[in-house]
């Protein structure tokens, strides 16, 4: 017996109380019978989209073309989707043609993988599984429902999901599954990437992220993808400090990165992306500034959002910084200001340990320790380390020098700021307003 929650025990019962058939379906399903927490709960019913729509109160047509809507219900949200056949895909992710139909076995059998083919009633109990998912799953392996070439050419997104279940459920790609992912690239390669971006996030939520990229490797997805991490692979760095090549190193990086921390992972992941290039001998020059650029490039053709990138290309960018204690409290400030603030410092001191982590030989980090503590203190007296910060603003710039708003009063709020890092005690209105004069002059 399966322990359901009981908004989606009321779904069902709603459903069968007016005569439809209704069932958990997929990966909830999948999730429960390893033991795990189902994050979503979807719904396979006979009942067509309308008629889902009449028997609860709050219904959103999500996907009602392909036959689904989102049911809320007690603040949450549940997938229902009539039982349907589709008919030949025609563009690597719609079929040409939905089918609905009476039958959940022919909806199971539509499905990407024997695992996610699971249909479960918290009624009667009966689990329906007609392509040895069970089997699989203690087994512990990702194989593709009935023909692996033919589901794979069906929705090009299935190729990358296999190595998103790898990586997050530790399991093994069944062989002739595996194989389908390399004849079905072109398929792969017409899928939004909108699509890529949600896996890749869903990738970097397992427990290693390496097993899913480096099944992506293995098959020409990340070719296909972000070529520019493969390239990483078989470029070797200096035996001293690592013992990975560069690709594995990243990886790696990522794995050791805090799990849930979405943007540290990809920090960790794409950090020394440009190696590769910048390679000198044992150096790689450089090799953070042009890496963010980068960073910018695949996350921006991955569709992250702009915070997400400034955030992430902010640490690549960083990555490198070299504190000793002969910095002078101004170059502390100035360090702090220079990684984006203070709300940067933990995540970039994380990617710093992730990337330690991955070498050879770990490096003492023990000055981390002492950078925080200084930091902490000038948090502590209140430091101006922002434009904001001053006891002036615009305004009164354009007061005391009678300009109007425009580039220059940001180079003069600059410059005030400068001065501020080297000495805080000039971070006062009087004193502000004279140098705002001397800079005139």
């Amino acid at each position: 017996m399966l322990k359901t929650p009981k908004t989606a025990n009321k779904i069902i019962a709603a459903l069968k109380d007016n005569g439809y058939q209704a069932y958990l379906v997929g990966g909830c399903v999948r999730d429960l019978l390893l033991g795990l927490n189902p994050h979503e709960w979807d719904v396979t019913t006979s009942a067509r989209p309308d008629e889902v729509t009449k028997l609860f109160p709050k219904v959103a047509p999500t996907g009602i073309d392909y036959g689904t809507v989102t049911v809320i219900l007690d603040k949450e949200n549940f997938e229902v989707t009539t039982f349907r056949s589709d008919e030949k895909y025609v563009d690597g992710r719609h079929p040409s043609n939905v089918v609905f139909t009476n039958d959940v076995h022919k909806d199971l059998s539509r499905r990407d993988f024997t695992i996610n083919a699971l249909a479960y009633d918290p009624q009667t109990k009966e689990l329906i599984d007609d392509f040895g998912g069970q089997k699989d799953l203690k087994k512990k392996i990702i194989k593709a429902v009935g023909q692996p070439l033919e589901r794979f050419s069906e929705d090009g997104l299935r190729a990358v999901r296999a190595c998103r279940f790898a990586a997050k459920l530790g399991f093994k790609i069944e062989s002739d599954t595996l194989a389908a992912i390399a004849k079905t690239l072109a398929v792969t390669q017409k899928v939004a990437p909108e699509r890529l971006h949600d896996e890749i996030v869903k990738m970097l939520s397992a427990d290693k992220p390496s097993i899913g990229f480096e099944l992506m490797r293995q098959t020409g997805l990340l070719k296909l993808i972000v070529p520019e991490l493969e390239a990483g692979f078989g470029v070797e760095q200096p035996r001293q400090f690592h013992k990975y090549d560069v690709y594995w190193h990243n990886l790696q990086a990522c794995d050791a990165a805090a799990k849930g921390n979405i943007a540290l992972r990809l920090a960790a992941l794409l950090h020394d992306i440009e190696k590769p290039s910048c390679k000198d001998g044992n150096h790689f020059y450089n090799h953070d500034q042009v890496g963010a650029a980068t960073a910018e490039n695949i996350l921006k053709r991955l569709k992250f959002s702009n915070a997400d990138i400034k955030k992430i290309t902010g640490l690549v960018s960083q990555h490198m910084f070299n504190y000793t204690s002969e910095w002078t409290n101004a170059a502390v400030r100035r360090f702090i200001r220079r990684i984006g603030g203070l709300e940067n410092v933990a995540d970039l001191f994380a990617l710093r340990l992730a990337d330690n982590q991955a070498m050879e030989r770990e490096i003492d980090v023990q000055y981390l320790t002492e950078l925080q503590k200084r930091i902490d203190k000038i948090v502590g007296e209140a430091n101006a380390l922002h434009i904001a910060d001053l006891k002036v603003n615009g305004t009164d710039v354009m007061e005391t020098l009678n300009v109007p708003a425009g580039p220059k009063v940001g180079q003069v709020l600059d410059a005030l700021l400068e001065k501020v890092l080297d000495d805080p005690k000039l971070n006062d209105k009087t004193t502000l307003l004279k140098l705002i004069k001397d800079y005139a002059a």
